[in-house]
Formats: structure tokens, C-alpha cells, sequence
């Protein structure tokens, strides 16, 4: 069972457009409605590899219901703390180059007492769960040191997963994670500098190894993935597909990661599972996953280089 923790849950508007033109009228070719967040899209990405998740986290009185719904129709139960409000919403644009341009809402802040009960709730949930996730932002008014206390209350010998980056991934590492997914962009805003070279983002990687991490799933987006544990490092590189949206495809990534970590599969296999994963999820317009048969296609053609 892999347990996802989602902090800050979002209603995704993904609005395909010709263009994006600032300050002028825009016309809208397509709109999808995503009820989501990073840890709510890692259980229903492993529920569509047929695996087993759950759900927990914050959710909120106003539309909370709609989450429980879409998580439902997935197949992955769900358990969350319920606070006074609504979920934020964030738009995502696309046009016709499949740029991204993200406007994010800030959301709800989350009164102490709940704080505290979610802690105790991903307590008892860990104890029957395999694999522990949490991910994303925090709410208004969580400081970063609560990725910390959320991480501290897993019970020995359960997986744990971080995927989330800056002071929050500090704060996760400060009690040793088995699995972390930067990005490049988050690596370098989580370290504090620029990396261009495969090299410098190795050294990048072992950064978080010396900081508490024990394998570092690097997503290079269209390009692949790296996986290092600082003894072996793997490189995976991507197929060519058609990219119709990047949204949610890291999170796909950490769902077939998560899964093969879980049956304590070696690195090569974790990587290619997470790039087959997080490349099928770029196929699909304002969705927050992918289908299996899509997943299975990819990872049969992907090929795994070792790094020296």
C-alpha cells in the first residue's frame, strides 16, 4: 500500500489556447477541470498501474467532496482533514508550442489544532501502508519544519518518499528519506545554484545524499531522468512523443517510482518505470494521469545507460 499526503490541494483549469497573447483577447479551444494536488495525482497514477494508495491530507468544507469524487471514480480511498473554505484554484495555459504558463492561488491557511490532527492521522495510516509520499506546497502559515514533523512519525521500516523542493526538502531530509524527485529547476533552488553540465547535476544529487537522502530520481523533463544513489548512476532518456500537456507528469513519474520501490526493485528498473510513467502522462490534454496501455507501450521501448 503506498499512502499519499497531499498538503495543498488545487482545482487545475487547464485552458488550451492558440496563443497566449498578454493584454489582448484570447480565445479558448479547450477546458478541462483537474480537482488534484502533486500527492493527490502520485495515488492516482499507481491506482491506474494496479496498484493499491491511499490518500490523506487537507481538504476543505466548500468543495472537498468534488476530491473525494474524482478520487472514487480512480479507485483510491481517501481519508483527509477537513478545514473551514475552499480549495485554490490554479490555471495553467497552453498554447499551441505546449508552453506552460502557471497561475497559482494561494489558498486557505490551516488553523494548528488541524495541523496536529494530520500528524496523528498519517501516524495510523503509515503503520498499514508500505510507502509513504508527501509532496507540494504548504498552506498559508505552515512552515517548512512541517515536513519535518509529518516525516518524523513514520514508523521504522516504512519507504519514505519526498518530492517538493527548497526549504521544504531541507526540512524533509532532516529525517533521512529513502526517495527524493527534484526536478533541474528544483535541485538548483534547493542547493542555491546553477547546474548545466550531466555533471554538475550529479554533484547536485550527491548534495542531497549527503544531506539525508538515500536516492535521488532526477526528472530532466523531455530529456530523461537520472537515478543515483551514489555508488551506481543510471541515465534514461525519453521517446519522442506528442506533447500535449507537462501537467502532472512528475507526478506520474512518482508514482511508477513509488511502485517499484516498493517491491524493492533495482535502480534501473525504478528509473525506467518512472520515465515510461511521467512520458505517458505528457500525452494526454488537462489530465492528471495516464492510461496503462500508454505506460506499457513507452516503457518497453526505453533503454538504460550507466553513468560513470
Amino acid at each position: 500500500m503506498i499512502l499519499t499526503v497531499c498538503l495543498n490541494p488545487c482545482t487545475d483549469v487547464t485552458i488550451e489556447v492558440d496563443a497566449l497573447n498578454v493584454g489582448k483577447l484570447n480565445h479558448v479551444k479547450n477546458k478541462t477541470l483537474s480537482f488534484t494536488g502533486k500527492a493527490l495525482n502520485v495515488a492516482i497514477g499507481v491506482a491506474r498501474l494496479h496498484g493499491q494508495s491511499q490518500a490523506t491530507g487537507f481538504m476543505y468544507n466548500e468543495n472537498g467532496s468534488l476530491f473525494e469524487q474524482a478520487l472514487d471514480r480512480e479507485g483510491v480511498p481517501s481519508a483527509f482533514i477537513w478545514n473551514r473554505g475552499r480549495v485554490r484554484e490554479n490555471y495553467k495555459f497552453i498554447d499551441n508550442k505546449s508552453m506552460l504558463t502557471e497561475v497559482n492561488d494561494v489558498g486557505e491557511p490551516i488553523a494548528e489544532n488541524k495541523q496536529k490532527e494530520l500528524i496523528d492521522l498519517v501516524e495510523t495510516l503509515s503503520r498499514t501502508s508500505d510507502v509513504v509520499v508527501i509532496s507540494g506546497s504548504l498552506p498559508r502559515g505552515i512552515e517548512s519544519e512541517y515536513y519535518t514533523h509529518l516525516f518524523n512519525v513514520i514508523p521504522e521500516g516504512k519507504l519514505k518518499v519526498a518530492d517538493c523542493d527548497g526549504p521544504r526538502l531541507l526540512a524533509a531530509l532532516q529525517s533521512g528519506i529513502d526517495l527524493v524527485k527534484p526536478n533541474k529547476e528544483e535541485l538548483q533552488i534547493t542547493l542555491g545554484r546553477e547546474m548545466k553540465s550531466r555533471e554538475e547535476l550529479l554533484k547536485g544529487c550527491y548534495a542531497l545524499l549527503d544531506k539525508g537522502a538515500k536516492v535521488v530520481l532526477l526528472s530532466l523533463g523531455k530529456r530523461g531522468a537520472i537515478i543515483t544513489d551514489g555508488m551506481k548512476n543510471y541515465y534514461c532518456r525519453s521517446i519522442n512523443v506528442a506533447v500535449n500537456s507537462t501537467v502532472g507528469a512528475g507526478d506520474g513519474m512518482l508514482a511508477a517510482a513509488s511502485m517499484q520501490l516498493e517491491k524493492g526493485a533495482d535502480l534501473p528498473e525504478i528509473l525506467r518505470a518512472g520515465v515510461a510513467a511521467g512520458t505517458a502522462t505528457v500525452t494526454t490534454f488537462g489530465t492528471i494521469s495516464f492510461t496503462k496501455e500508454k505506460y506499457d507501450e513507452i516503457y518497453s521501448n526505453l533503454i538504460i545507460e550507466e553513468l560513470k
